[in-house]
């Protein structure tokens, strides 16, 4: 973009830029800058659609996730979730349930009480969530998305007492909310593992946040529209550059909310995999155009949930 900012400076404008913003210097323990996630895989067949246009498109990811949950899953759908996850050598990070909207309040169903979010309502879903985290990783799941303060430092005791796997990954959904450094710092150090910022979020911003923490962060570079519909492929580069180590992750502007999904969005789910697929590959080719040199992971590498081989069953 050099030459273009250059052009446009000799004309006599402004040229913009980001560059007073400092480059991150942190990393993925492989020194990569960057990886990819592709959320809203809701099942199997959703899966193996996306597996299929990742093939097509020749786009490389390192994750998935999912938004609907663990509990929604029938054993045979989170069987197949693990085993399409080893075979593929991808994190499948699978949402934590129950949570607050799927409780009797209508609270979060109100115009001002949507800021509770998806947070867990009482001792008893704060039971039933570690409960579907155990049955999670009985069938191999090595990750999985929270949106609980609670829930994360009950997590992370489960994991010190080896009563959760201490490989299990701990991602922090962008429902949680927390937008300043000081309010994702107390997060990382409660056990979160990754961090899903809000989508709305500056480069400045964004920046400020890396300083604080050393964790991943997640960034919807193409956000759906109920949280707030942006498309910043554009950026990409400048996000990695500032906010490094970053999951980057593509979402779907104008695509409906199917949480949570089942057999009967069945065919909208596959179709909005397969076109997520497609978006990613146009940001990154964008991203191998302007700034080739940043350095991305292999698939499997150190810090990424991939499934394991099914334990014991927890009774």
């Amino acid at each position: 973009m050099k030459e273009t900012r250059d052009f446009i400076e000799k004309l006599g404008y402004p040229a913009g830029g980001t560059q007073d913003i400092p480059s991150s210097t942190k990393t993925f323990p492989d020194g990569a800058q960057y990886r990819v996630e592709l959320p809203s895989v809701e099942g199997p067949a959703s899966f193996e659609a996306l597996v299929e246009a990742c093939e097509k498109y020749d786009v490389y990811i390192h994750r998935i996730s999912q938004g609907s949950g663990i509990m929604l899953l029938t054993d045979e759908e989170l069987k197949q979730m693990a085993e399409i996850g080893q075979r593929e050598n991808l994190e499948v990070s699978l949402f934590v349930g129950p949570r607050g909207t799927f409780d009797v309040t209508p609270m979060q169903h109100a115009s001002a009480g949507k800021i509770a979010g998806l947070r867990s309502q009482g001792m008893d879903q704060l039971v039933y969530a570690i409960e579907d985290i155990k049955r999670a990783c009985d069938f191999g799941i090595r990750s999985i998305l929270v949106s609980d303060e609670g829930l994360l430092t009950l997590v992370n005791e489960f994991k010190k007492a080896g009563e959760l796997p201490s490989d299990l990954v701990v991602k922090i959904s962008v429902q949680m909310a927390q937008s300043n450094p000081v309010s994702i710092k107390l997060i990382q150090d409660a056990g979160a593992d990754t961090y899903n910022v809000p989508t709305d979020l500056t480069l400045a911003k964004l920046s400020e946040i890396r300083q604080a923490i050393d964790i991943p962060i997640d960034i919807y570079i193409e956000a759906p529209d109920d949280i707030g519909g942006y498309v910043r492929h554009y950026e990409i580069a400048e996000i990695i550059r500032v906010a490094a180590p970053v999951y980057i992750k593509f979402g779907l502007r104008n695509s409906p909310n199917i949480y949570p999904s089942g057999t009967h969005l069945e065919s909208t789910s596959i179709a909005l995999c397969k076109e997520r697929v497609r978006r990613a590959k146009i940001g990154l080719d964008l991203l191998k155009r302007y700034a080739p040199d940043l350095k991305t992971s292999k698939k499997g590498a150190e810090g990424l949930g991939v499934p394991v081989e099914k334990t014991a069953v927890h009774s």
